[in-house]
């Protein structure tokens, strides 16, 4: 499989989250070509800040293997991670990172801060960013227009 298609999946985690009245992430750890672990948004469902796709899918693919550190992973996420996903990838110590729309307001990778250039950090995760944005920022559009509507009413 190629990046596009592991954006694909993790696109199809977002719908799923969307389909849930949640806000539309999705993530995917891949290792040696697997996928081994996926989320999607699940803060309003699971009653937690930390349920954010990239989380669940950290801890989805941990369990799996049974450990923590996901070395030789790389994530696909379709949404610019925050500090707290950002600073579990670190930890987690996935290799390569790549997601979708940027996040203007909490964006840890390039939008309100650069965290992954920081060299204070103990494991060096590379990335790229733009993957698919067309289709995730077309989707969180689509479920936030819907909220607006909802509450015009």
């Amino acid at each position: 499989m190629y990046l596009d298609d592991y954006m694909k999946l993790a696109m199809k985690m977002a719908e799923i989250a969307f389909m849930q009245d949640e806000v539309p992430v999705g993530a995917i750890v891949v290792k040696n070509g697997e996928v081994i672990g996926k989320g999607f948004n699940k803060v309003i469902q699971n009653n937690s800040v930390s349920s954010h796709a990239e989380i669940l899918a950290i801890n989805h693919a941990s369990k799996k293997i049974k450990n923590y550190r996901l070395t030789n992973c790389e994530m696909y996420v379709t949404l610019e991670p925050c500090h707290m996903c950002v600073k579990a990838i670190v930890d987690a110590r996935i290799d390569n990172l790549y997601f979708g729309a940027i996040e203007p307001k909490t964006g840890a990778i390039q939008s309100v801060d650069r965290f992954l250039e920081r060299l204070d950090l103990n494991h060096r995760v590379r990335y790229s960013g733009g993957h698919m944005e067309e289709d995730s920022s077309n989707l969180l559009r689509k479920f936030f227009n819907s909220k607006r509507r909802k509450n015009s009413f």
